[in-house]
């Protein structure tokens, strides 16, 4: 989801330090030489020159990367993934040695061959084994070979407003961990009056279609699966109208969800930041453009797991290595990523970011499993500024529910189900069956041309 994707952008920076980059790590130790004669690789990732405290700190990753390797040299570009770009520049062979990648773009790359296999080199560098399994399997094939690596992540859990749970006699410090338990806090909260929705659900601009797929996800629903070499729509079930009866009884039988309705975005993030909203379907991003955009405090919010906790819609980044590549360039691409992305700089990344009054104790981004897993929760402990036990519901739910990421075409398929959220919380006579019906022929014509 594009709005996804923007709320992440403010929180990845913000979230827990760990994406920010410097030199101490690296700086400090001798110098080392990769075998082979000196190697260039291009990578992208420079900040724009305008985001000077961030472009700063990569350059000196850079600075200190090329002191202590000084048979690799990096060329670094700037920029990420644009998606109106990328495909002409794939075509044309003028992707980067090592480049940047939306998670949900990377079975499509790795199924076309259109980058390099790096399985045979990551013995060489054992901090890959700790990456989290679930976002490895999406670098990898059915064959078990890796092309790429991890570097953000983020899922979604529910947003609530604790001023809101202590006003509605709810505990703040436990939120509700099924749609059942969702619908009844809901009603409390609705019930302190004064126009505060106890509930609130998106359904406008491809945001509909994008929450709708996460609550399918969470009940153990799918919105498309494939189907030998094509994809079909799978919503059109029991799953796709037990998401669609409950917001529909919410909205008119309980008037839990408030009367303003065909929301986006935004709408969500300012009934939050007001305290006119008790919860709704969010991640660590949108907390932190709660606080950033529209001066929220952190100590009044919490995160707690999705509900039901059958799935969870999550996505993220990595990079991944241009086909073609020579074991020299992948080696050194190997090097340079976990160069940058080492559980042994959290603390020293947590510590910068402390002090510069960013926020340090969101529970994501948090690519790590295991012993670099626990470097992450003890950096954390030591240098959090923000109430962390808040999120600590989420926190301690996310190991067990499954990530599932986007289908394709997700834009296109989030604006043929936002009519389906617009009728259902919009018009109590909504005929949830063949609203279901209709979408799903739709989503069936624009998952036609998946390859």
């Amino acid at each position: 989801m594009n709005r996804a994707r923007r709320g992440r952008a403010l929180g990845l920076v913000l979230a827990a330090g760990v994406t920010m980059t410097t030199a101490a790590c690296g700086g400090a130790q001798e110098s080392e030489s990769v075998a082979g004669g000196p190697v260039t690789i291009t990578v992208n990732g420079l900040p724009a020159a305008t985001d000077e405290f961030n472009r700063a700190h990569f350059e000196a990753d850079v600075k200190a990367f090329e002191a202590k390797y000084p048979n690799i040299k990096i060329d670094a570009k700037e920029g990420l993934m644009d998606p109106q770009t990328f495909s002409a520049k794939l075509a044309g062979g003028q992707l980067e040695d090592v480049f940047y990648v939306y998670l949900t773009d990377a079975q499509n790359l790795i199924a076309k061959r259109q980058v390099s296999d790096i399985s045979t080199q990551l013995a060489g560098f054992p901090v890959t084994k700790d990456y989290k399994p679930g976002l490895m399997k999406v670098f990898s094939d059915a064959a078990g070979k890796v092309y790429g690596l991890p570097d953000e992540n983020y899922s979604l859990g529910l947003i609530y407003n604790r001023k809101l749970y202590q006003r509605a006699g709810l505990d703040v410090n436990k939120p509700p961990v099924t749609w059942a338990e969702v619908r009844e806090h809901a009603k409390k909260i609705s019930a302190l009056g004064k126009d505060i929705v106890g509930y609130g659900d998106y359904s406008k601009s491809n945001t509909g279609g994008w929450h709708f797929t996460a609550e399918v996800y969470s009940i153990g629903g799918d919105v498309a699966v494939k189907d030998g070499d094509t994809w079909k729509a799978a919503f059109n079930d029991d799953k796709g109208r037990q998401v669609l009866q409950q917001l529909k009884d919410m909205r008119f039988t309980d008037d839990s969800m408030g009367k303003r309705q065909l929301l986006e975005y935004d709408d969500l993030i300012k009934l939050m930041a007001t305290d006119k909203l008790g919860l709704y379907v969010g991640s660590t991003g949108d907390m932190s453009n709660i606080v950033n955009q529209f001066k929220g405090t952190f100590a009044d919010y919490g995160l707690g797991p999705i509900p039901d906790g059958k799935g969870t819609l999550g996505g993220g980044s990595g990079y991944m290595f241009k086909a073609g590549l020579s074991p020299e360039k992948i080696k050194a691409g190997l090097t340079w990523l976990t160069f940058k992305k080492n559980p042994d700089r959290i603390a020293s990344d947590n510590k910068n970011a402390a002090a510069k009054g960013l926020p340090v104790g969101l529970p994501e981004p948090n690519v790590w499993s295991g012993a670099s897993e626990q470097k992450l929760i003890e950096a954390t402990k030591q240098y959090a500024n923000i109430p962390s036990e808040n999120f600590a519901p989420f926190a301690a739910a996310t190991a067990t529910i499954p990530l599932k990421l986007e289908p394709p075409n997700a834009q296109q398929v989030y604006a043929a189900l936002d009519p389906v959220m617009q009728k259902v919380l919009t018009d109590p006579s909504a005929d949830i069956g063949q609203l279901l019906t209709d979408a799903e022929k739709q989503v069936n014509q624009i998952l036609s041309s998946v390859k």
